[in-house]
């Protein structure tokens, strides 16, 4: 038994999974990079600690450091709850090492589910259709064009340890393969610290459709039904629902049965989520994510039953409450993932600060947030800010309903995928639930749609908003006071978020504090120029490279997502700027061009 949790993971599931301990009577611990000092998960825990200097995203998979937080804080337990390390074997060893309770599957179960080549030939064994491909991680781009010359163009790329997207490419013909290999492998570094891959068979107008699990240390498991999660972009999803309105009842048995079944023969412990593709009729297995999900919720809508809740009462060592004849479902529910993200600009990150923010309410509306007024957004993260949710009766009334909350949703300073959802639940392909994962693709009509819903874009120039009250942060020997200062607060850093090194502006002139005129603009610069704050993945010139209009210069990361920077026009380049590595400002220039 444990009575202190300690939460290692930031946003919205940092306070899902804190708000469960609390309703359970346990104390929650928090942990936070530099980046998040003052964050909302920051601030709500019982307490929180720093979890020392470096690259925020590092910070967080810092195995060691977090187990020293827990045993200096007190906690009985961790609970990762999803990315970072929440599918590392190495960490769920570590925590049971050092005499703590990981909230989670056993290590072992992790080792045959969480690998997507491992995964495969369990459910091979367990008798579960899976999709063509390798059970084995690729050599080398080579390996790859030969095996794919095997199944047939397309194929996708895949991380052995990914999870969200990250890592996956599909390639359309031989002359792709050397750069998507490159690039699955390099996302896959910097995402899992495992730049393995393998590939499968891309099928070509699939659904993507989940069954959610639930399992003790016992031997008991069941089902929650299905997630239809075929509204993605760059293989990660971003509306959700339950029950899918593509499956008959007979099919959602057969797929909840075969979850189960899998689940059961490797040992499965805790909450997991086993992942379909569905074509033709036919279900084939993909992966097992063995930790919680991000669309969750809407499986706890239409079942009643808090999941979190569930992995931690499992984890105490209670048995099932409820058998799979028990659970009975109860009409519609709905995710949009709200992102930092400009859905007219095929989903480039949109970092910025948040101006004022009002959450919807309601009959049927939920909303799990990790961001608040006032609040920067880091880059270094990926770009979910909160979670809106809502349920009905029906699919029709669900939908309604979340076209009413996303009217209501205020989240001034940034721009966001609300204007997306707004159209594309309007769309007709959506109404009548025939979306596929090719819905956005062969829909580039719903970007235009979402400009009109969108209105004026937020000045990336304009000032964060201040007041007389200003919070700032105080740290002891890495446990982390808050104090509030009134009057002239004088210099101060957003968010005490950390420098970061950056390329020459390509136009200079941000307000300063408290400034109610821009600054004068210096002349543009003629160059390759980044719209967006983040890190030099690949640098793809050299100084004097003769480069078409549209060609590929850079590659630059910001919140977990590889951005392709291009040439705006024909020309010869003249200074790179930048090296790989380096972090750079929005509006700075990564190479310029040769005077004519």
């Amino acid at each position: 038994m444990f009575n202190t949790v300690l939460v290692a993971n930031r946003g919205e599931i940092a306070l899902r999974v804190m708000r469960a301990c609390r309703e359970l009577g346990l104390r929650c611990i928090a942990v936070y990079s530099e980046a998040d000092r003052g964050a909302p998960h920051v601030v709500y825990a019982d307490e929180a600690y720093l979890l020392g200097p470096g690259p925020s995203t590092e910070s967080y998979l810092n195995i060691a450091k977090i187990i020293e937080v827990a045993r200096q804080s007190g906690a009985g337990a961790i609970h990762p709850g999803y990315g970072f390390l929440a599918e590392n074997v190495t960490f769920a060893q570590a925590v049971a090492h050092a005499g703590l309770v990981f909230v989670g599957p056993p290590p072992e179960a992790m080792e045959r589910m969480g690998g997507k080549t491992a995964a495969r030939r369990e459910a091979i064994a367990a008798g579960v259709p899976v999709v063509p491909g390798v059970q084995h991680a690729l050599a080398n781009a080579a390996e790859m064009r030969l095996l794919a010359d095997e199944f047939g163009y397309p194929v996708i790329i895949k991380a052995v340890s990914g999870g969200g997207g990250r890592g996956q490419r599909v390639v359309q013909h031989a002359g792709e393969v050397e750069a998507a290999f490159d690039s699955a492998r390099r996302e896959a570094e910097a995402a899992f610290h495992d730049g393995s891959l393998y590939i499968e068979k891309f099928m070509s107008n699939p659904r993507h459709i989940e069954i959610q699990v639930l399992a003790d240390m016992y031997g008991n498991a069941v089902h929650l039904g299905e997630r239809d999660c075929s509204v993605q972009r760059r293989n990660q999803k971003l509306i959700e629902e339950t029950p899918s309105p593509a499956l008959s009842a007979k099919q959602r048995d057969e797929m909840g049965a075969a979850a189960v079944r899998l689940a059961q023969s490797v040992g499965y412990v805790s909450a997991g989520t086993l992942e379909f593709m569905y074509q033709d009729g036919q279900f084939y297995f993909l992966e097992m994510n063995t930790r919680i999900q991000v669309e969750h919720t809407v499986t706890e809508m239409r079942y009643g039953i808090d999941l979190v809740k569930g992995q931690l009462r499992i984890a105490q060592g209670e048995k099932l409450w409820f058998t799979q004849d028990e659970l009975i479902p109860r009409g519609h529910a709905i995710e949009c993932r709200i992102n930092a993200e400009d859905p007219t600009a095929g989903f480039r990150p949109a970092l910025g600060t948040i101006g004022s923010y009002a959450e919807p309410s309601g009959l049927g509306v939920r909303v799990d947030s990790g961001v608040r007024a006032g609040w920067t957004i880091p880059p270094f993260y990926d770009s979910l800010l909160s979670k809106l949710i809502t349920w009905a009766e029906t699919r029709d009334e669900a939908i309604a309903r979340m076209q009413r909350a996303l009217k209501e949703y205020q989240i001034e300073g940034v721009i966001t995928t609300i204007p997306f959802y707004q159209a594309a639940l309007a769309h007709p392909i959506f109404v009548e639930g025939n979306a596929t994962i090719n819905f956005i693709a062969q829909h580039p009509e719903l970007a235009e749609q979402a400009a009109l819903y969108m209105g004026p874009k937020p000045d990336p120039l304009a000032a964060a908003p201040t007041g007389e009250a200003r919070t700032f942060d105080l740290e002891v020997n890495g446990k982390r006071f808050s104090v509030k200062l009134f009057g002239d607060s004088g210099a101060h850093g957003e968010n005490g978020s950390v420098a970061v090194a950056t390329a020459a502006p390509a136009v200079a002139g941000r307000r300063g504090a408290g400034s109610n005129k821009k600054a004068s603009l210096l002349p543009k610069v003629d160059g390759v120029i980044s719209p967006i704050q983040g890190r030099v993945a690949l640098v793809k010139v050299e100084p004097g490279a003769i480069v078409e209009a549209g060609q590929v210069c850079f590659v630059v990361e910001a919140m977990k997502m590889e951005n392709e920077i291009t040439a705006p026009h024909a020309g010869i380049l003249g200074e790179i700027r930048v090296k790989e590595g380096v972090t750079v400002e929005a509006g700075a220039v990564l190479a310029t061009y040769n005077a004519h």
